[in-house]
């Protein structure tokens, strides 16, 4: 699971295309895995023995809600898996896991991590447009706010998805709630003051002093994102929007109480491909 951490000033510099928005993520949480990890290695279950399993900063944990089913004995994909707590919990319940993700810094504390479990889990570096595997080799796949949210392409990570699900499989990921575009990364009030249209696709993207693009994040509606699960052949079960619970007080970035008690943070997609 990998969610972005600091809140940041809207700079919007147009379309950003698949391969640059791939190598501006590498590059980002390359640099950044080490201090990500030092602010929310705990949370994620990156320093858990067998991992943890969260789908977003509301600690909606796999574990109480089963959107995955019995993964005792599957062969499990797990999408933009970060240092791969996810996936490590998955092995944990018995599932036969592979993880994938872009950025080879998170993945190597993903390995540091799988020193203290039982059993590793393979790590994959990879591009989520391009799914280095064959057609139908995983009776599940997931994504806790890995990849979907960074590539330019979804649609082609839905196509890819079903491409190597096998018939009857699920695939379920979490995202940032698409209605949040129209605020700032904020967990304050000004956080609460709608600044940019919901309807405008234009990614977000940071650049340095030369213009190269150093960070993304896409925008889809949420009628974007039902029309790429149903056009790659996958069907949508349900749309899963965790509350913030009571007793959880921290802040995230622009995860906050105060705005998770005005509107949803995550949206959790549930799809299946038919059998």
């Amino acid at each position: 699971m990998t969610v972005t951490s600091s809140p940041r000033p809207p700079r919007l510099l147009g379309d950003v295309d698949s391969a640059d928005s791939e190598r501006a993520n590498r590059h980002w949480w390359d640099d950044e895995a080490a201090d990500y990890h030092a602010e929310h290695g705990d949370f994620i279950g990156g320093t858990t023995p067998g991992g943890e399993f969260v789908w977003g900063p509301e600690r909606l944990r796999e574990a109480d809600v089963h959107l995955l089913g019995d993964v005792a004995g599957r062969a499990v994909l797990e999408i933009g898996c970060g240092s791969a707590p996810c996936s490590r919990w998955l092995r944990a319940q018995g599932a036969d896991v592979v993880g994938l993700d872009v950025s080879i810094g998170m993945l190597h504390h993903g390995i540091a991590a799988m020193a203290q479990d039982a059993a590793p889990v393979p790590l994959v570096q990879a591009g989520a447009e391009h799914l280095p595997f064959a057609d139908a080799s995983f009776d599940l796949a997931c994504s806790s706010f890995g990849a979907v949210p960074f590539v330019a392409d979804s649609a082609r990570v839905m196509r890819e998805v079903a491409r190597v699900l096998r018939p009857g499989g699920r695939w379920v990921f979490s995202t940032n709630h698409p209605m949040r575009w129209m605020f700032l990364d904020d967990p304050g009030p000004d956080g609460l003051v709608v600044r940019m249209s919901y309807f405008s696709r234009t990614p977000y993207s940071e650049a340095d002093d030369d213009g190269t693009v150093t960070y993304v994040e896409h925008h889809r509606t949420i009628g974007d994102r039902v029309r790429e699960i149903v056009a790659a052949g996958l069907v949508l079960e349900d749309i899963v929007e965790p509350e913030w619970p009571d007793d959880l007080e921290d802040e995230w970035g622009q995860w906050s109480p105060l705005r998770g008690s005005y509107f949803p943070g995550t949206a959790v997609f549930v799809c299946h491909k038919p059998a």
